[in-house]
């Protein structure tokens, strides 16, 4: 397997694909003017959206894998790592990415607002999948971006490339949002699986060894990413995983309380609470009431 390249720079990764560099900060690539290839993986440190338009073998993200069907779209933030496998068969590739560098949005709205596009911390298997008309805006926003690269570079280029580029992820934010509704019936049986990965935590006593759950833990036990499950939580239910992580820990609490022969701090350890003060704080808060006043009312 060959090594993981670095790819610094807009400019590198025009090099590796053979692209004509025309912003030194952002790129629109047409794979099909790639050579053919087998294998590569590269780690990102730019910001890359991928758009597939037939299978072309494995992409790999990390260390996992996809095979991709016909309008999908994936996203890759800096630092991660992804590449393609095609079992020692060479490729053409067909498809578009943009990738753009994090000095590109510095100061601007989308700059500040970055974070805000969860969806480029979801695993591989969480890509985006588009409709015929989906396909058609995202195309249409990707033309607009290609444009202003092959205009000649004016003091107004990176206003507006940007802009597209806001344009084009937030309407990818709005296709997701349909994709989670659309996969509604898959998403309550992930809702009842999270919620047992809960209960049996609490149950087996976890909590007094690895303190309490995270979104992390239970992510990984879906085998989602943490940031995946938490806008599906979101969307499906209006509260956050954290928030459903607390409520679950409301709820033991409170069946615990009924059993006068444990302690409050008893009861805080088993939640995972290192200080049990920090356990009356969210109990009030969540509760209006602290624990002690809570067992005295029933």
């Amino acid at each position: 397997m060959s090594e993981i390249l670095k790819v610094n720079s807009v400019g590198e990764y025009n090099s590796f694909v053979g692209q004509e560099t025309l912003h030194p900060l952002v790129s629109v690539i047409d794979f099909a003017k790639m050579d053919p290839f087998c294998f590569f993986k590269a780690q990102m440190n730019v910001y890359a959206v991928f758009l597939k338009d037939i299978k072309c073998g494995n992409i790999t993200y990390g260390i996992n894998n996809y095979d991709y069907e016909d309008g999908t779209l994936i996203f890759i933030a800096p630092g991660q790592v992804y590449g393609v496998e095609s079992y020692n068969e060479k490729r053409q590739a067909q498809g578009t990415a943009i990738i753009f560098h994090p000095d590109l949005i510095h100061g601007t709205s989308l700059g500040k607002h970055i974070k805000d596009y969860s969806f480029f911390s979801y695993e591989v298997n969480e890509a985006l999948h588009l409709s015929a008309r989906e396909r058609a805006v995202v195309n249409q926003c990707i033309e607009n971006i290609k444009y202003e690269l092959e205009h000649a570079i004016d003091t107004h280029s990176k206003t507006l490339i940007v802009s597209y580029l806001e344009l084009f992820l937030n309407y990818c934010k709005r296709f997701y949002e349909r994709q989670f509704i659309t996969r509604s019936h898959v998403n309550k049986d992930l809702l009842v699986r999270f919620e047992k990965i809960l209960d049996d935590y609490f149950e087996a006593e976890m909590a007094l060894e690895q303190g309490a759950p995270t979104v992390r833990y239970c992510a990984d036990k879906l085998f989602l990413s943490a940031n995946y499950l938490g806008d599906l939580l979101k969307k499906e239910t209006g509260k956050s995983a954290q928030e459903h992580i607390q409520q679950k820990m409301i709820d033991f609490a409170k069946e615990r309380l009924f059993d006068a022969s444990k302690s409050i701090s008893e009861i805080a350890y088993e939640l995972g609470f290192k200080h049990p003060q920090h356990f009356t704080r969210m109990f009030k808060k969540q509760v209006g009431v602290s624990p002690a006043e809570y067992r005295s009312m029933n």
